[in-house]
């Protein structure tokens, strides 16, 4: 007996060329455009930081790209609904990876959020990332006919804020941050009611002014000096532009003297090392004072692109379990596109979250390009059904 195409191979992998043929052209198109753009802003940015090596951070980036581009084409071939049987098991990898930073984690700058292996170093928190977004999309899953409960909505959030206390701790507060929006945006798009986000919202308030207010007046520091300034610098940067107030200041002059077009290598906040990070968490301001405002623009439009597509991907799943993971996916990089460019622009706290395929940074590119891989996955096994079905899903 012939066997269906709807049928999952025994090995969890599609014929390779009937999947190539199935993924999405536009979200490629967006992904190998922004780690192109990526790359070669951070080989101007840096050419000049290590005297004798200007392609230290090229070669680098380069090596990161390729093994991300290599592992989003596997996982283009991975039937993800499988992975909703492993979710305890993968959110126990994602603690596991998180614990394991406390006990053998890389110290830099007075965090420690990564782990050496030698050539490359990962950083658990940026795959927790996607590691979540399968398992809280799976339980979620699991519980769809007690949405309505309010001990869903509690255990969603339960499972989101255990790792997001851990990378805090670490302290990673961008990723914290990260792993929260991706719990709503899974609640949201499961349907949970807006009473349920009212209560969210109002103990966030709380927590916000426990932590900032509070807490710190009793004598207690939740979070660390420098990360409590960085959240309120944003408010009053020119109150003392020498310390708390400097990146974003920086950063303001770096774009605004980048004009339409850019200066190119006149580009002296960014050549003269005045622009902090400028490699990492404030790579936009390169892009807006080497490039001006028609690079800016080729970035964001290619982001717009991205962001797009993956809500198309969203609206066509296959199943509810892939309709929450693109879900996820989609907030994970919107959250982080607009944090990270806003703080650029003096509008939201600097937290050190990076700009994905575009900041440099090895957890990050290879991070994002396996959540690409899963956006590609889904895209192609509805493909694969409503072909299956005698229908045409249009771009």
């Amino acid at each position: 007996m012939q066997a269906s195409p709807l049928a999952p191979s025994v090995t969890g992998f599609s014929e390779p060329r009937r999947h190539l043929l199935r993924i999405d052209p536009l979200l490629l198109l967006a992904a190998l455009g922004l780690i192109a753009c990526g790359i070669y802003v951070v080989y101007t940015a840096t050419r000049d930081d290590i005297p004798g090596s200007p392609n230290y951070y090229l070669y680098r980036q380069l090596a990161y790209a390729g093994m991300g581009i290599v592992l989003m084409l596997l996982l283009t071939r991975v039937d993800y609904s499988r992975i909703r049987e492993w979710k305890a098991g993968v959110y126990g990898l994602m603690i596991g990876l998180i614990l394991l930073v406390y006990a053998i984690g890389y110290s830099a700058r007075g965090s420690k959020r990564s782990i050496e292996l030698g050539f490359f170093n990962l950083q658990s928190s940026e795959v927790g990332k996607v590691l979540l977004i399968l398992a809280l999309s799976a339980f979620m899953v699991d519980r769809m006919r007690r949405l309505g409960d309010r001990e869903t909505t509690s255990r969603i959030m339960l499972l989101a804020l255990v790792p997001a206390i851990l990378v805090v701790g670490q302290p990673d507060l961008g990723s914290g941050m990260v792993y929260l929006a991706i719990a709503l945006t899974v609640l949201f798009v499961a349907g949970t009611k807006w009473t349920h986000f009212a209560a969210l919202g109002a103990l966030a308030v709380a927590a916000v002014v426990v932590v900032l207010v509070a807490a710190p007046a009793g004598g207690v520091q939740v979070l660390k000096p420098y990360q409590a300034d960085r959240l309120t610098a944003f408010l009053h940067p020119t109150d003392n532009p020498k310390h708390q107030g400097y990146q974003i200041n920086q950063s303001l002059t770096a774009i605004g003297a980048g004009g339409k077009t850019g200066r190119g290598d006149d580009a002296t906040q960014t050549k003269l090392n005045f622009l902090p990070e400028h490699h990492t968490d404030f790579v936009f301001s390169v892009v807006g004072e080497e490039f001006g405002f028609a690079g800016a623009a080729i970035i964001l439009s290619l982001f717009a692109l991205l962001i797009w597509r993956s809500l198309r991907i969203l609206t066509m799943s296959k199943n509810l379990y892939g309709t929450l993971v693109a879900g996820g996916i989609t907030a994970m990089l919107m959250f982080q596109v607009f944090v990270n460019v806003g703080m650029t622009l003096g509008i939201m706290p600097i937290t050190g979250i990076p700009l994905p395929l575009v900041s440099y940074g090895g957890s990050s590119v290879i991070t994002t390009f396996l959540a690409i891989g899963l956006l590609q996955s889904i895209h192609a096994q509805a493909r694969e059904v409503a072909a299956a079905k005698g229908r045409d899903l249009a771009l």
